[in-house]
């Protein structure tokens, strides 16, 4: 027991100074306060409860969590009974406290009323007759709150019972007042404990809003990383600072519960502006930012002591494989890894980590890296924008869709579930939706009216007529060229005088009785009378006219004047353009859905926007190959009339109206007919 009945007694100054000293952890200090409770009011057992809040209608119904006792383990404190090592605050059970019932109830009352109070043993009630108690529990709350198991709010009350031997009132009454007092001293902790978060707070808003005006100077987020690792550099006086982005860094509610295996690229290096992946050095460092990010906690190389007072058991039990490679070329040196954690509403996950070397043994203490975690969850949502506006376009109206649709279908498997809603949609318009089935086919202009101007004869070119040239509106019968008849001339003039020759000859061996010889003479007489009527008639038929009225698509006779011909020779092509015909070449897989009459539309390659209604007149019977496959010829008219640009020979693709069928029947038909012609026996 600690003398505290006199101000300037040693136990009392030890007691003040166990007290003040600053302590960072508040499951540390409540500790150190639990055991000066327990010396103080020389009590043979100090347990330390955390009590949830009650409600109002049912306080009784409270049921007080015990966390820690005292004495601690003989090998854990010192002689004087202070904790030596680090002490674990978490539940105990009942079997280790003394009169277990009678604690928890008094814990509970004090919880309730927020006042320390004094109760017997064996009655419960409040002392004001020692002489028939066995003992007494002192109950105490402390101010402030306590954080507890996952189970117990955060908002519970601490309360320290303390089990003491039987005593008079009025030392009971001096030690409850000795209690308070020295749980008054939680006042001034949790008052120190509120200023430096406030002061830790205000420094890593400072820090992060010069780093935030830096980065934002800057274009692009390469250039964003590279400026922070710079500047965090000359901040913390430090030898280098690293910066690695998450692959395809996304929130995840939880660990583990990524989709895939998630790695960190390094993107930037502090003093270094081409970055080689490739390198060892770059290597080892990614390795130990993906350390960092499996755990998704600070890691610090060399770790703390654990158990150690005023240590970070996070950081002490942090696994550092990795981190110790990286440091395995300096042994003074210190390396420091910082999750850049990003909340949404899937969760809190890692989108970044950056890693801190430096060789100054001062550095990177509990205090900075908590000042540096603070920061990095400051900026971590501005460099998650600056990597999305950096993103190909697709790929931010792909987020921006999966974050549209969360609204709907829940932040969790977003992607997931629209493409089960896309699927179920498709299925059912693919099995309920019927549309006509339309047959497709490339089809040609041709002329319905067109006829082929050719040479009559052997002969040359003697004159063509202005105008005759592809492209000019011809009438009908306007004459097109003239042939040269010179020496078809001469040689009617030749004939008729032959003619004359064999007529007096034949009529000489006539007077002569030369009847053989007449009859010879005769016969050549009438052979150069039919030598004679066929030159006058290729006379006659020198002069070409145009058989109809249209246009000439074919033929250039412009250069051919005063050239030879040949019988049969094609010389011009002449077409009626106001009477056009379509020519589909229909496949044989599809020609049994075409009948005469059946309607659909064409767009030829000059217009594809063009929609034109067709007619089908008829079918050729008769399938032509084409392009590797057989082709039926079918022949269709305009009902309302071809535009008047239509020219023979234009080509597009035409579409036949076919019977109504389902959208699935549609999609799967040619592949349901092939399997059908493979699986045929």
């Amino acid at each position: 027991m600690i003398d505290v009945s006199n101000m300037k007694a040693p136990g009392w100054q030890r007691v003040v100074a166990d007290l003040v000293t600053p302590v960072h952890d508040d499951r540390a200090f409540l500790v150190r306060l639990l055991g000066v409770l327990g010396q103080v009011a020389g009590a043979k057992q100090a347990v330390l409860f955390l009590v949830p809040p009650s409600r109002d209608d049912d306080p009784a119904g409270v049921t007080p969590t015990p966390m820690l006792t005292w004495p601690f383990a003989a090998s854990g404190a010192d002689a004087q009974g202070r904790p030596t090592v680090r002490v674990e605050v978490e539940a105990v059970k009942d079997e280790a406290i003394e009169q277990a019932a009678e604690v928890k109830a008094a814990a509970r009352s004090a919880a309730s009323s927020r006042v320390a109070k004094i109760y017997s043993q064996e009655t419960g009630d409040q002392l004001y007759d020692a002489s028939q108690s066995r003992g007494y529990v002192l109950a105490i709350p402390v101010p402030g709150t306590l954080p507890g198991p996952d189970a117990i709010p955060t908002q519970a009350c601490a309360v320290i019972t303390v089990l003491t031997e039987s005593r008079s009132r009025q030392a009971m009454q001096t030690t409850l007042a000795i209690a308070e007092i020295v749980a008054g001293f939680a006042h001034g902790h949790f008052a120190q404990q509120s200023l430096r978060r406030t002061q830790a707070a205000s420094a890593a808003l400072d820090l992060a809003g010069r780093l935030l005006a830096s980065i934002n100077s800057t274009t692009g987020f390469k250039g964003c990383t590279l400026q922070l690792v710079n500047d965090m550099v000359r901040a913390l006086g430090v030898d280098r600072v690293a910066f690695g982005w998450v692959a395809g860094a996304r929130s995840t509610s939880a660990r583990g519960t990524g989709d895939e295996k998630r790695s960190t690229r390094c993107v930037a290096l502090s003093d270094t502006e081409n970055l080689d992946r490739r390198m060892t050095m770059v290597q080892s460092i990614e390795a130990a930012m993906d350390e960092c990010l499996d755990q998704e906690q600070p890691v610090l190389y060399p770790p703390p002591p654990e158990g150690q007072p005023g240590s970070d058991v996070l950081l002490s039990q942090a696994v550092t494989h990795a981190h110790r490679e990286l440091g395995s070329r300096d042994a003074r040196l210190r390396i420091a890894s910082f999750p850049l954690r990003l909340t949404d509403r899937a969760g809190q996950g890692v989108v970044g980590v950056l890693l801190v070397e430096t060789s100054n043994p001062a550095g990177l203490d509990l205090a900075q890296m908590e000042l540096l975690q603070a920061t990095l969850d400051l900026i971590a949502p501005v460099l998650q924008v600056r990597f999305s506006d950096d993103r190909m376009l697709g790929l931010r109206a792909w987020d921006t869709l999966v974050k549209a649709a969360a609204w709907a279908v829940g932040p969790r498997h977003t992607a997931w579930k629209l493409g089960g809603i896309a699927v179920l949609i498709a299925t059912l318009a693919a099995v309920f939706v019927h549309t006509p089935y339309r047959v497709g086919a490339p089809f040609e202009l041709v002329a319905e009216h067109k006829r082929v101007i050719s040479a009559p004869y052997d002969g040359v070119i003697a004159t063509l007529s202005p105008g005759v040239e592809a492209g000019r509106r011809i009438e009908k019968d306007a004459v097109l060229f003239e042939l040269d008849t010179t020496d078809r001339r001469l040689s009617l003039l030749e004939a008729s005088s032959q003619v004359v020759q064999y007529d007096k000859q034949a009529d000489e061996s006539l007077r002569k009785g030369e009847l053989a010889e007449a009859e010879q003479f005769r016969l050549r007489a009438e052979q150069v009378r039919a030598r004679q009527s066929l030159l006058t008639h290729e006379i006659s038929r020198s002069r070409v006219t145009s058989p109809l009225s249209g246009m000439i698509v074919a033929g250039e006779m412009r250069d051919r004047v005063g050239s030879s011909v040949k019988l049969g020779d094609r010389l011009l092509e002449i077409a009626d353009l106001n009477d056009l015909a379509l020519v589909a070449k229909v496949s044989d897989r599809d020609i049994a859905l075409i009948k005469p009459g059946q309607t659909g539309e064409m767009a030829p390659k000059s217009g594809p926007s063009l929609s034109v209604p067709i007619t089908v007149d008829r079918i050729v019977p008769l399938a032509q190959p084409e392009e590797g496959d057989n082709a039926f010829e079918v022949y269709c008219s305009f009902p309302q009339g071809a535009p008047d640009w239509f020219r023979p020979g234009m080509e597009g693709e035409v579409k036949f109206n076919g019977p109504r069928k389902s959208l699935g029947w549609i999609a799967s038909r040619r592949v349901l007919d092939t399997l059908r012609i493979w699986l045929w026996w």
